[in-house]
């Protein structure tokens, strides 16, 4: 049963990031303007994070009550890189609005990167088991 709810779990936080990223941030982007996309993606996106953190967070939980080691490393790795991304978010934005595009870039990079590493880790873990 718990098992269960940890691959929902996982499946929820899947299909969060891929609905945010493969749907919801391009369409802004086709439908509003630059100065009308920024403020509703900057004020979104760490609603997501927050969001996916708070069920990596409860997977994190079952996994320790079921003892799933490979649920506990995927979850805990989850919450941490969702925490990193929302605590990245204001030096993001202050590196966009500064116009400093290297530390923008890195930022957005990393933020790109962890939540790639969440998405595929939510995807495949319940294959290797």
């Amino acid at each position: 049963m718990l098992i269960s709810l940890q691959i929902l779990l996982s499946g929820l936080i899947s299909g969060v990031i891929l609905f945010q990223t493969a749907i919801i941030a391009p369409s802004v982007f086709k439908v509003l303007s630059s100065e009308n996309a920024a403020p509703f993606l900057r004020a979104i996106f760490p609603k997501l994070f927050i969001f996916v953190a708070v069920l990596s967070l409860v997977g994190l939980v079952l996994s320790l009550i079921s003892s799933n080691a490979l649920g506990l490393i995927v979850f805990f790795v989850s919450l941490l890189s969702m925490l990193i991304c929302y605590y990245i978010v204001p030096n993001t934005n202050r590196a966009r609005d500064e116009g400093n595009d290297k530390a923008f870039k890195k930022l957005h990079s990393t933020s790109v990167v962890l939540t790639v590493i969440v998405l595929l880790s939510n995807l495949l873990w319940v294959f290797i088991k």
